[in-house]
């Protein structure tokens, strides 16, 4: 990664687009405005961005298509912008690969803020979370701060899915999707059990730490 962290922005509001632009140079962050979801593939193709801010409602292509169409071919992050607050259950659900989401308005500092903790993290420094969990994939296992917690098959998934991307927020539907077997008659309740159970065995070892939280109206986050 250059010194100068790459920044693609896909949004056809230009004032938007502008504010962003400048509060992204004022950090040190250099960036392209795209403002049709028609040039983004191209755009993204030739400026090889460290990071896409999509919006997704676009002219031209959507951007939950140029989203796709990016996963296809990269792991870069992706994070998200949404006008429509019912929209993020949906855009979530799909598991289209998208490390965060925005919805609008929003601030452009904790838009940037959000571009540095993904950034950080695409450098390899350390997490705070690789200290205290580790997983074992032969054993299906994962201990805490070195005490092995007392999953059951479920909970192991679902914990080994937070693990994969601290900070992503999954949707009731996306975990089912995810962690379950596809046979399986799966209700929101019986998630929500299954996340209740699994808070209670990691508090265990971290009593004073938090580490699963609750979305209102979407879904659950993992981060320290």
């Amino acid at each position: 990664m250059d010194s100068k962290p790459r920044i693609l922005v896909v949004e056809d509001e230009e004032s938007l687009a502008r504010i962003l632009g400048d509060y992204l140079t004022h950090s040190d962050m250099d960036h392209r405005w795209v403002g049709h979801g028609g040039q983004a593939l191209e755009a993204f193709r030739d400026y090889r961005p460290d990071l896409v801010i999509l919006d997704v409602m676009l002219p031209g292509v959507d951007g939950l298509t140029i989203c796709k169409e990016i996963r296809k071919v990269s792991e870069i992050p992706v994070v998200l912008v949404t006008a429509k607050v019912e929209e993020l259950d949906r855009l979530l659900g799909l598991e289209l690969g998208a490390d965060d989401y925005i919805c609008k308005p929003f601030s452009p500092r904790e838009v940037v803020a959000r571009v540095k903790v993904i950034l950080r993290r695409m450098r390899g420094l350390p997490r705070p979370e690789d200290s205290l969990f580790r997983c074992e994939e032969d054993s299906q296992t994962v201990s805490v701060q070195g005490q092995r917690l007392d999953l059951t098959p479920t909970e192991y998934r679902l914990l080994k899915l937070f693990l994969s991307h601290p900070g992503r927020v999954y949707s009731r539907d996306s975990i089912v999707e995810l962690t379950y077997d596809m046979d399986q008659d799966v209700t929101d309740r019986v998630v929500d059990s299954h996340i209740k159970n699994l808070r209670k065995k990691i508090a265990r070892e971290l009593p004073e730490k938090e580490v699963i939280y609750s979305v209102y109206g979407v879904g659950y986050r993992f981060e320290l």
